[in-house]
Protein backbone atom coordinates (compact mmCIF):
# COMPACT_ATOMS: atom_id res chain seq x y z
CA UNK A 1 0.00 0.00 0.00
CA UNK A 2 1.21 3.59 -0.45
CA UNK A 3 2.28 5.85 2.10
CA UNK A 4 -0.38 7.96 3.42
CA UNK A 5 -3.04 5.31 2.74
CA UNK A 6 -3.82 2.80 6.01
CA UNK A 7 -7.02 3.39 7.71
CA UNK A 8 -6.18 3.15 11.72
CA UNK A 9 -2.95 2.70 13.43
CA UNK A 10 -2.50 0.90 16.66
CA UNK A 11 0.76 1.80 19.17
CA UNK A 12 1.82 -1.51 21.19
CA UNK A 13 1.94 -4.68 19.57
CA UNK A 14 2.09 -7.51 22.17
CA UNK A 15 -0.61 -9.60 22.29
CA UNK A 16 -3.40 -7.55 22.81
CA UNK A 17 -2.24 -4.86 20.33
CA UNK A 18 -1.76 -7.74 17.55
CA UNK A 19 -4.75 -9.50 17.97
CA UNK A 20 -6.51 -6.15 17.40
CA UNK A 21 -5.35 -4.74 14.64
CA UNK A 22 -5.38 -8.13 12.75
CA UNK A 23 -8.99 -7.90 14.04
CA UNK A 24 -9.40 -5.24 12.58
CA UNK A 25 -7.75 -6.15 9.09
CA UNK A 26 -9.98 -8.84 8.82
CA UNK A 27 -12.65 -6.61 8.85
CA UNK A 28 -12.12 -4.54 5.76
CA UNK A 29 -9.98 -2.06 6.94
CA UNK A 30 -5.97 -1.63 6.24
CA UNK A 31 -4.00 -0.88 9.54
CA UNK A 32 -0.59 -0.06 10.47
CA UNK A 33 1.42 -0.66 13.70
CA UNK A 34 4.25 0.94 15.99
CA UNK A 35 6.57 -0.57 18.51
CA UNK A 36 9.86 -0.37 19.84
CA UNK A 37 10.27 -3.87 19.58
CA UNK A 38 11.62 -5.36 16.24
CA UNK A 39 10.68 -9.20 17.22
CA UNK A 40 6.88 -7.42 17.86
CA UNK A 41 6.78 -5.81 14.65
CA UNK A 42 8.23 -8.77 12.69
CA UNK A 43 5.10 -11.09 14.45
CA UNK A 44 2.51 -9.15 13.42
CA UNK A 45 4.11 -8.81 9.77
CA UNK A 46 4.34 -13.05 9.60
CA UNK A 47 1.11 -13.36 11.36
CA UNK A 48 -0.32 -10.46 8.91
CA UNK A 49 1.02 -11.81 6.16
CA UNK A 50 -1.13 -11.62 2.60
CA UNK A 51 -3.63 -8.54 4.66
CA UNK A 52 -3.28 -5.32 3.99
CA UNK A 53 -1.26 -4.57 7.59
CA UNK A 54 2.44 -3.65 8.69
CA UNK A 55 4.39 -2.27 11.09
CA UNK A 56 7.70 -0.44 12.23
CA UNK A 57 9.72 0.85 15.31
CA UNK A 58 9.98 3.91 13.05
CA UNK A 59 7.15 6.58 14.62
CA UNK A 60 7.96 9.17 11.86
CA UNK A 61 7.38 6.20 9.29
CA UNK A 62 4.32 5.12 11.73
CA UNK A 63 2.41 8.89 11.58
CA UNK A 64 3.54 9.24 7.63
CA UNK A 65 1.67 5.71 6.93
CA UNK A 66 -1.55 6.76 8.12
CA UNK A 67 -4.21 8.68 6.01
CA UNK A 68 -5.44 11.70 8.01
CA UNK A 69 -7.77 12.47 9.80
CA UNK A 70 -5.06 9.87 11.83
CA UNK A 71 -6.78 7.47 14.17
CA UNK A 72 -4.30 5.93 16.57
CA UNK A 73 -4.82 3.61 19.43
CA UNK A 74 -2.71 3.09 22.20
CA UNK A 75 -2.42 -0.45 23.90
CA UNK A 76 0.02 0.14 25.97
CA UNK A 77 0.12 -0.31 29.42
CA UNK A 78 -1.63 2.52 31.84
CA UNK A 79 -0.13 5.44 33.91
CA UNK A 80 3.06 6.78 32.86
CA UNK A 81 3.75 4.82 29.04
CA UNK A 82 0.79 6.21 27.94
CA UNK A 83 1.69 9.92 28.68
CA UNK A 84 4.79 9.02 26.96
CA UNK A 85 3.66 7.50 23.92
CA UNK A 86 1.34 10.53 23.55
CA UNK A 87 4.35 13.09 24.28
CA UNK A 88 6.61 11.14 21.35
CA UNK A 89 3.90 11.12 18.60
CA UNK A 90 2.64 14.80 19.55
CA UNK A 91 4.84 16.78 17.12
CA UNK A 92 4.33 14.70 14.46
CA UNK A 93 0.53 14.85 14.28
CA UNK A 94 -1.85 17.51 12.36
CA UNK A 95 -4.80 19.37 14.41
CA UNK A 96 -8.10 16.79 13.64
CA UNK A 97 -6.11 13.72 14.50
CA UNK A 98 -7.39 11.58 16.89
CA UNK A 99 -5.30 9.06 19.76
CA UNK A 100 -7.39 6.58 21.20
CA UNK A 101 -6.42 4.93 24.67
CA UNK A 102 -7.78 1.39 24.80
CA UNK A 103 -5.72 1.13 27.95
CA UNK A 104 -7.40 0.63 31.68
CA UNK A 105 -5.89 3.67 32.46
CA UNK A 106 -7.68 5.66 35.68
CA UNK A 107 -10.65 8.11 34.83
CA UNK A 108 -9.10 11.13 36.38
CA UNK A 109 -5.77 10.78 34.15
CA UNK A 110 -8.09 10.77 30.94
CA UNK A 111 -10.06 13.29 31.61
CA UNK A 112 -6.34 15.20 32.05
CA UNK A 113 -5.44 13.63 28.81
CA UNK A 114 -8.65 14.45 27.04
CA UNK A 115 -7.74 18.50 28.71
CA UNK A 116 -4.48 18.74 27.46
CA UNK A 117 -4.97 17.47 23.18
CA UNK A 118 -7.83 19.42 23.26
CA UNK A 119 -5.76 22.37 23.61
CA UNK A 120 -3.36 21.49 20.64
CA UNK A 121 -6.25 20.62 18.81
CA UNK A 122 -5.93 16.67 18.73
CA UNK A 123 -9.05 14.38 19.38
CA UNK A 124 -9.25 12.42 22.56
CA UNK A 125 -10.65 9.31 23.49
CA UNK A 126 -10.60 6.76 26.45
CA UNK A 127 -11.78 3.24 25.52
CA UNK A 128 -12.20 0.69 27.61
CA UNK A 129 -11.69 -2.99 25.71
CA UNK A 130 -12.76 -5.81 27.24
CA UNK A 131 -12.62 -9.78 26.22
CA UNK A 132 -8.94 -10.67 26.87
CA UNK A 133 -6.43 -11.46 23.45
CA UNK A 134 -9.01 -13.47 22.17
CA UNK A 135 -12.40 -10.98 22.21
CA UNK A 136 -9.56 -8.54 21.14
CA UNK A 137 -9.19 -11.13 17.70
CA UNK A 138 -12.34 -11.73 17.47
CA UNK A 139 -14.64 -9.41 18.59
CA UNK A 140 -14.19 -7.60 21.88
CA UNK A 141 -17.17 -5.38 23.79
CA UNK A 142 -15.63 -2.00 23.34
CA UNK A 143 -16.72 1.06 25.27
CA UNK A 144 -15.56 4.45 24.22
CA UNK A 145 -15.83 8.17 25.64
CA UNK A 146 -15.07 11.55 24.82
CA UNK A 147 -16.07 14.01 22.58
CA UNK A 148 -18.68 12.36 20.18
CA UNK A 149 -17.21 14.12 16.98
CA UNK A 150 -13.89 11.86 17.85
CA UNK A 151 -16.42 8.93 18.03
CA UNK A 152 -17.74 9.40 15.03
CA UNK A 153 -13.93 9.15 13.11
CA UNK A 154 -13.48 5.65 14.13
CA UNK A 155 -17.21 4.03 14.78
CA UNK A 156 -17.26 2.57 11.65
CA UNK A 157 -14.12 0.44 12.79
CA UNK A 158 -15.04 0.01 16.34
CA UNK A 159 -18.13 -1.43 14.94
CA UNK A 160 -16.79 -3.77 12.50
CA UNK A 161 -14.31 -5.25 14.81
CA UNK A 162 -16.44 -5.65 18.29
CA UNK A 163 -18.29 -8.91 19.19
CA UNK A 164 -21.97 -8.86 17.54
CA UNK A 165 -25.11 -9.92 19.74
CA UNK A 166 -28.40 -10.84 17.32
CA UNK A 167 -26.22 -8.74 14.45
CA UNK A 168 -25.89 -5.83 16.66
CA UNK A 169 -22.33 -4.56 17.70
CA UNK A 170 -20.80 -4.91 21.34
CA UNK A 171 -19.90 -0.96 21.12
CA UNK A 172 -21.68 2.34 21.77
CA UNK A 173 -20.60 5.79 22.36
CA UNK A 174 -20.67 6.01 26.56
CA UNK A 175 -20.72 9.14 27.08
CA UNK A 176 -18.52 12.51 27.39
CA UNK A 177 -15.24 12.98 28.95
CA UNK A 178 -13.68 9.90 30.33
CA UNK A 179 -16.96 7.95 30.64
CA UNK A 180 -15.15 5.05 28.69
CA UNK A 181 -12.85 4.16 30.96
CA UNK A 182 -15.01 4.55 33.91
CA UNK A 183 -17.55 2.28 32.41
CA UNK A 184 -14.43 -0.33 31.89
CA UNK A 185 -13.45 0.34 35.42
CA UNK A 186 -17.08 -0.89 36.90
CA UNK A 187 -16.66 -3.49 34.32
CA UNK A 188 -14.12 -4.63 36.08
CA UNK A 189 -15.39 -4.35 39.45
CA UNK A 190 -18.42 -6.42 38.75
CA UNK A 191 -16.15 -8.80 37.40
CA UNK A 192 -13.92 -8.52 40.48
CA UNK A 193 -17.41 -9.69 42.24
CA UNK A 194 -18.36 -12.51 40.06
CA UNK A 195 -15.29 -13.95 40.35
CA UNK A 196 -15.22 -14.05 44.04
CA UNK A 197 -18.65 -15.64 44.35
CA UNK A 198 -18.21 -18.23 41.85
CA UNK A 199 -14.89 -19.00 43.91
CA UNK A 200 -17.02 -19.29 46.89
CA UNK A 201 -19.65 -21.37 44.96
CA UNK A 202 -16.72 -23.35 44.07
CA UNK A 203 -15.66 -24.22 47.66
CA UNK A 204 -19.11 -24.47 49.12
CA UNK A 205 -19.41 -27.52 46.61
CA UNK A 206 -16.13 -28.90 46.76
CA UNK A 207 -15.40 -28.53 50.79
CA UNK A 208 -19.15 -28.68 52.00
CA UNK A 209 -20.50 -31.27 49.52
CA UNK A 210 -17.71 -32.77 48.78
CA UNK A 211 -17.98 -32.86 44.63
CA UNK A 212 -14.98 -34.72 43.27
CA UNK A 213 -13.78 -32.06 39.65
CA UNK A 214 -15.53 -34.31 37.41
CA UNK A 215 -18.66 -33.61 39.10
CA UNK A 216 -17.49 -29.89 39.15
CA UNK A 217 -17.18 -29.68 35.62
CA UNK A 218 -20.54 -31.31 34.78
CA UNK A 219 -22.15 -29.14 37.42
CA UNK A 220 -20.89 -26.07 36.04
CA UNK A 221 -21.38 -26.95 32.23
CA UNK A 222 -24.99 -27.93 33.43
CA UNK A 223 -25.39 -24.07 34.81
CA UNK A 224 -23.39 -22.17 32.22
CA UNK A 225 -27.29 -23.80 29.94
CA UNK A 226 -29.74 -22.30 32.44
CA UNK A 227 -30.01 -18.64 34.28
CA UNK A 228 -26.18 -18.67 35.25
CA UNK A 229 -24.99 -18.99 31.67
CA UNK A 230 -22.22 -16.38 31.23
CA UNK A 231 -18.23 -16.84 30.12
CA UNK A 232 -17.13 -16.99 33.29
CA UNK A 233 -19.16 -19.93 34.51
CA UNK A 234 -18.76 -21.20 30.77
CA UNK A 235 -14.31 -20.60 31.49
CA UNK A 236 -15.05 -22.67 35.13
CA UNK A 237 -16.19 -25.66 33.60
CA UNK A 238 -13.40 -26.14 31.35
CA UNK A 239 -10.64 -25.24 34.35
CA UNK A 240 -12.08 -28.90 35.87
CA UNK A 241 -10.98 -30.95 33.02
CA UNK A 242 -7.65 -29.49 32.57
CA UNK A 243 -4.76 -31.88 33.34
CA UNK A 244 -1.45 -30.95 34.20
CA UNK A 245 0.95 -31.93 31.88
CA UNK A 246 3.79 -32.64 34.41
CA UNK A 247 1.96 -34.64 37.05
CA UNK A 248 -1.19 -35.58 35.67
CA UNK A 249 -3.18 -34.16 38.30
CA UNK A 250 -6.12 -31.96 37.64
CA UNK A 251 -4.12 -28.30 37.39
CA UNK A 252 -6.76 -26.56 39.60
CA UNK A 253 -5.82 -28.32 42.65
CA UNK A 254 -1.82 -27.67 42.01
CA UNK A 255 -2.34 -23.84 41.72
CA UNK A 256 -1.37 -21.69 44.43
CA UNK A 257 -4.43 -19.87 46.24
CA UNK A 258 -3.08 -16.45 46.14
CA UNK A 259 -4.64 -13.99 43.62
CA UNK A 260 -3.16 -11.21 42.37
CA UNK A 261 -4.43 -7.70 40.73
CA UNK A 262 -4.16 -5.01 38.45
CA UNK A 263 -6.15 -2.17 40.72
CA UNK A 264 -9.19 -1.74 38.49
CA UNK A 265 -11.13 -3.44 41.09
CA UNK A 266 -9.86 -1.15 43.77
CA UNK A 267 -10.35 1.39 42.21
CA UNK A 268 -14.08 0.85 41.61
CA UNK A 269 -14.47 0.50 45.70
CA UNK A 270 -12.56 3.77 46.33
CA UNK A 271 -14.52 5.68 43.97
CA UNK A 272 -17.56 4.15 44.86
CA UNK A 273 -17.25 5.32 48.30
CA UNK A 274 -16.14 8.65 47.07
CA UNK A 275 -19.47 8.45 45.69
CA UNK A 276 -20.82 7.62 48.53
CA UNK A 277 -22.52 4.40 46.75
CA UNK A 278 -22.57 0.60 48.57
CA UNK A 279 -20.60 -1.64 46.96
CA UNK A 280 -19.87 -4.33 49.41
CA UNK A 281 -19.39 -7.25 46.77
CA UNK A 282 -17.25 -5.61 45.73
CA UNK A 283 -15.51 -4.39 48.18
CA UNK A 284 -15.03 -7.63 49.84
CA UNK A 285 -13.48 -9.07 46.42
CA UNK A 286 -10.84 -7.16 46.61
CA UNK A 287 -10.28 -7.63 49.95
CA UNK A 288 -10.08 -11.37 49.64
CA UNK A 289 -7.11 -11.14 47.34
CA UNK A 290 -5.72 -9.04 50.02
CA UNK A 291 -6.07 -11.70 52.03
CA UNK A 292 -5.20 -14.76 49.99
CA UNK A 293 -1.90 -12.96 49.59
CA UNK A 294 -1.13 -13.63 53.71
CA UNK A 295 -0.33 -17.33 52.82
CA UNK A 296 2.17 -17.89 55.01
CA UNK A 297 -0.10 -16.22 57.84
CA UNK A 298 -2.95 -18.31 56.48
CA UNK A 299 -1.09 -21.31 57.28
CA UNK A 300 0.23 -20.58 60.38
CA UNK A 301 -3.28 -19.72 61.44
CA UNK A 302 -5.09 -22.88 60.10
CA UNK A 303 -2.76 -24.87 63.48
CA UNK A 304 -4.02 -22.54 65.96
CA UNK A 305 -7.64 -22.26 65.06
CA UNK A 306 -10.10 -25.22 65.90
CA UNK A 307 -12.39 -25.99 62.31
CA UNK A 308 -16.22 -26.41 62.59
CA UNK A 309 -17.76 -29.85 61.57
CA UNK A 310 -19.20 -29.59 58.30
CA UNK A 311 -22.96 -29.72 58.31
CA UNK A 312 -23.63 -33.38 57.24
CA UNK A 313 -27.28 -32.23 55.54
CA UNK A 314 -29.40 -29.49 54.62
CA UNK A 315 -27.61 -28.35 51.61
CA UNK A 316 -28.21 -29.02 47.67
CA UNK A 317 -26.06 -28.03 44.47
CA UNK A 318 -29.51 -26.61 43.27
CA UNK A 319 -29.14 -24.30 46.45
CA UNK A 320 -25.53 -23.50 45.52
CA UNK A 321 -26.91 -22.62 42.01
CA UNK A 322 -30.08 -20.44 43.21
CA UNK A 323 -27.90 -18.50 45.71
CA UNK A 324 -24.77 -17.88 43.35
CA UNK A 325 -27.51 -16.61 40.64
CA UNK A 326 -29.13 -14.66 43.26
CA UNK A 327 -25.63 -13.12 44.06
CA UNK A 328 -24.56 -12.33 40.68
CA UNK A 329 -27.56 -10.00 40.54
CA UNK A 330 -27.16 -8.17 43.30
CA UNK A 331 -23.44 -7.62 41.78
CA UNK A 332 -24.22 -6.50 38.52
CA UNK A 333 -26.60 -4.19 40.68
CA UNK A 334 -24.58 -2.98 42.78
CA UNK A 335 -22.08 -1.77 39.56
CA UNK A 336 -24.93 -0.34 37.69
CA UNK A 337 -26.24 2.02 40.92
CA UNK A 338 -22.17 3.53 40.43
CA UNK A 339 -22.85 4.01 37.34
CA UNK A 340 -25.71 6.22 37.39
CA UNK A 341 -24.57 7.71 40.38
CA UNK A 342 -20.89 8.40 38.66
CA UNK A 343 -22.94 9.65 35.11
CA UNK A 344 -24.62 12.38 37.32
CA UNK A 345 -21.55 13.41 39.27
CA UNK A 346 -18.99 13.79 36.22
CA UNK A 347 -21.55 14.64 34.19
CA UNK A 348 -21.07 11.61 31.76
CA UNK A 349 -24.43 11.20 30.41
CA UNK A 350 -24.51 7.53 30.32
CA UNK A 351 -27.11 5.44 29.19
CA UNK A 352 -27.69 2.13 31.18
CA UNK A 353 -29.45 0.41 28.17
CA UNK A 354 -26.91 1.14 26.06
CA UNK A 355 -24.19 -0.67 28.39
CA UNK A 356 -26.37 -3.33 29.56
CA UNK A 357 -26.47 -4.07 25.94
CA UNK A 358 -23.21 -3.73 24.71
CA UNK A 359 -21.70 -5.87 27.86
CA UNK A 360 -24.24 -9.21 26.24
CA UNK A 361 -21.60 -10.10 23.92
CA UNK A 362 -17.26 -9.99 23.79
CA UNK A 363 -16.67 -8.98 27.33
CA UNK A 364 -15.43 -11.01 30.21
CA UNK A 365 -18.77 -10.43 32.15
CA UNK A 366 -20.96 -11.27 29.08
CA UNK A 367 -24.17 -12.98 30.91
CA UNK A 368 -28.05 -14.37 29.87
CA UNK A 369 -28.12 -12.05 32.73
CA UNK A 370 -27.39 -8.36 31.13
CA UNK A 371 -30.45 -8.57 28.11
CA UNK A 372 -33.23 -8.91 31.46
CA UNK A 373 -30.60 -5.83 32.53
CA UNK A 374 -31.06 -4.17 29.34
CA UNK A 375 -34.85 -4.81 29.23
CA UNK A 376 -35.13 -2.84 32.66
CA UNK A 377 -33.11 -0.02 31.58
CA UNK A 378 -35.34 -0.08 28.31
CA UNK A 379 -38.16 0.42 30.56
CA UNK A 380 -36.92 2.96 32.99
CA UNK A 381 -33.26 4.21 32.40
CA UNK A 382 -33.59 6.60 35.28
CA UNK A 383 -33.74 3.13 37.33
CA UNK A 384 -31.82 4.11 40.48
CA UNK A 385 -31.24 0.48 41.20
CA UNK A 386 -31.71 -2.93 39.33
CA UNK A 387 -33.59 -4.17 42.94
CA UNK A 388 -36.48 -1.51 42.14
CA UNK A 389 -37.45 -3.49 39.10
CA UNK A 390 -40.40 -5.67 39.66
CA UNK A 391 -38.75 -8.45 37.09
CA UNK A 392 -35.78 -8.65 39.53
CA UNK A 393 -37.13 -7.89 42.50
CA UNK A 394 -39.30 -11.64 41.54
CA UNK A 395 -35.82 -13.26 41.12
CA UNK A 396 -34.60 -12.41 44.10
CA UNK A 397 -37.34 -13.37 46.06
CA UNK A 398 -37.77 -17.06 44.40
CA UNK A 399 -33.92 -17.51 45.26
CA UNK A 400 -33.53 -15.83 48.19
CA UNK A 401 -34.12 -18.72 50.73
CA UNK A 402 -31.64 -20.83 48.79
CA UNK A 403 -29.00 -17.76 49.22
CA UNK A 404 -30.04 -17.95 53.28
CA UNK A 405 -29.14 -21.85 53.32
CA UNK A 406 -26.36 -21.81 51.76
CA UNK A 407 -24.96 -18.48 53.89
CA UNK A 408 -26.00 -20.25 56.81
CA UNK A 409 -24.63 -23.35 55.79
CA UNK A 410 -20.90 -22.02 55.09
CA UNK A 411 -21.08 -19.82 57.96
CA UNK A 412 -22.06 -22.98 59.70
CA UNK A 413 -19.18 -25.05 58.54
CA UNK A 414 -16.77 -22.52 58.62
CA UNK A 415 -16.83 -21.85 54.55
CA UNK A 416 -14.76 -18.40 53.95
CA UNK A 417 -18.16 -17.19 51.99
CA UNK A 418 -17.79 -13.30 52.84
CA UNK A 419 -19.08 -12.14 49.09
CA UNK A 420 -22.15 -14.49 49.08
CA UNK A 421 -22.83 -13.38 52.71
CA UNK A 422 -21.67 -9.23 52.07
CA UNK A 423 -24.58 -9.96 48.63
CA UNK A 424 -27.09 -11.35 51.07
CA UNK A 425 -26.73 -8.20 53.84
CA UNK A 426 -26.49 -5.76 50.95
CA UNK A 427 -29.89 -7.30 49.71
CA UNK A 428 -30.98 -7.21 53.46
CA UNK A 429 -30.18 -3.91 54.11
CA UNK A 430 -31.80 -2.42 50.74
CA UNK A 431 -35.03 -4.10 51.40
CA UNK A 432 -35.36 -2.84 54.82
CA UNK A 433 -37.56 0.44 55.20
CA UNK A 434 -35.43 0.97 58.84
CA UNK A 435 -32.11 0.51 59.96
CA UNK A 436 -30.33 0.54 62.97
CA UNK A 437 -28.91 3.81 62.11
CA UNK A 438 -30.67 5.81 64.30
CA UNK A 439 -28.81 4.69 67.32
CA UNK A 440 -25.42 5.58 65.36
CA UNK A 441 -27.01 9.31 64.44
CA UNK A 442 -27.17 9.02 68.68
CA UNK A 443 -24.02 8.06 69.51
CA UNK A 444 -22.90 10.69 67.05
CA UNK A 445 -24.84 13.38 68.83
CA UNK A 446 -23.44 11.89 72.30
CA UNK A 447 -20.28 12.02 71.89
CA UNK A 448 -19.43 14.71 69.09
CA UNK A 449 -23.05 17.36 69.25
CA UNK A 450 -23.02 16.16 65.53
CA UNK A 451 -26.60 16.60 65.28
CA UNK A 452 -29.24 13.79 64.26
CA UNK A 453 -33.14 14.26 62.34
CA UNK A 454 -36.21 13.31 63.65
CA UNK A 455 -38.63 10.65 61.94
CA UNK A 456 -42.01 12.80 63.53
CA UNK A 457 -40.64 16.13 63.03
CA UNK A 458 -38.69 18.19 60.69
CA UNK A 459 -35.37 19.95 61.51
CA UNK A 460 -31.92 19.51 63.11
CA UNK A 461 -31.68 18.36 66.26
CA UNK A 462 -29.26 18.09 69.11
CA UNK A 463 -29.42 16.78 72.72
CA UNK A 464 -27.36 16.91 76.04
CA UNK A 465 -27.56 13.30 76.79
Amino acid sequence: MSKGSYDFGLVGLGVMGRNFILNVTDNGFSAFGLDTDPEKVAALKQEGEGKPVDGTIDKKAFIENLSAPRKIMLLVPAGGPVDAVIEDLLPLLDEGDLIIDGGNSFFTDTDRRGDYLNEKGIYFIGSGVSGGAKGARFGPSIMPGGDQKAYELVKPIFEAVSAKVNGEPCVDYMGTKSAGNYVKMVHNGIEYGLMQLISEAYTVLKTGLGLSNEQLHETFTKWNQGKLKSFLVEITSEIFTKMDDKTGKHLVDLILDKAKQKGTGKWTSQNAMDLGIPVPTIDVSVSMREISALKDDRVAAEKLYESPAIPSVGLTVEDVEDALYFAFIITYAQGMTQLVAASKEYGYGCNLEVISKIWRGGCIIRAGLLEEMRKAFSKNNDLSSLLLDEGFASELNANAGAMRRVVGYSVAGGIPASGLSASLSYFDSYRSGRLPLNLIQAQRDHFGSHTYERVDMEGIFHTEW
